[in-house]
């Protein structure tokens, strides 16, 4: 008995397209490539690494500039490490295209790792504050960039946005970011 069970599942494995590997990019604290597949992780937001390929967010550590993007994509890449990811999707895609999703190594949402260790906000204008029990733990307890001096990212994007359509506006903007 047990030698059939093997050999059925030596050819499920040889004959189907299920696949043991998967090809991960880390693009941002909040959004992975998984096997071609851009996945942005639903109800949370990071600082932006770069924003319209330009644009990098800042944070402010002692007086001392800090790449907060990076700091939230480097904790990510450290928590994934070589562990596969599964991912749940939702229906519907973001503005972007992509894949909206909750992605979980060992069964620990990365979403809710990243928001209780202060590398990631509850994005509360999706999230309907689900992870919000996580960031006031992270807050409370000074954890990551709760560290620092930062804007949200949502905050961010918007006076960088204001910033390309008005060149006035640098003042708001200027020390929280630098262009590539």
């Amino acid at each position: 008995m047990k030698k059939n069970f093997f050999f059925l599942a030596i050819l499920f494995i040889f004959f189907t397209n299920y696949s043991f590997s998967q090809d991960v990019k880390i693009l941002d604290g909040d959004t992975i490539k998984i096997n071609g597949e851009t996945i942005r992780f639903s109800g949370i937001d990071t600082p932006e690494t770069t924003y319209y390929r330009k644009y990098k967010q800042l944070c402010y550590l002692n007086n001392q500039k800090i790449y907060c993007g990076e700091l939230s994509k480097n904790k990510l890449i450290e928590k994934i490490s070589n562990n596969k990811i599964n991912c749940i999707r939702e229906e519907k895609k973001d503005v972007w295209g992509r894949t909206l999703a909750e992605c979980f190594v060992n069964n620990e949402s990365l979403s809710s790792y990243l928001v209780k260790t202060g590398y990631a906000f509850d994005f509360k204008k999706y999230s309907k504050k689900k992870f919000n029990t996580e960031e006031v733990y992270a807050k409370e307890n000074n954890l990551g960039l709760w560290t620092m001096k930062f804007l949200y990212p949502w905050e961010w994007r918007a006076k960088i946005r204001k910033y390309r359509k008005d060149k006035s506006t640098l003042k708001d903007i200027e020390m929280w970011m630098e262009i590539k």
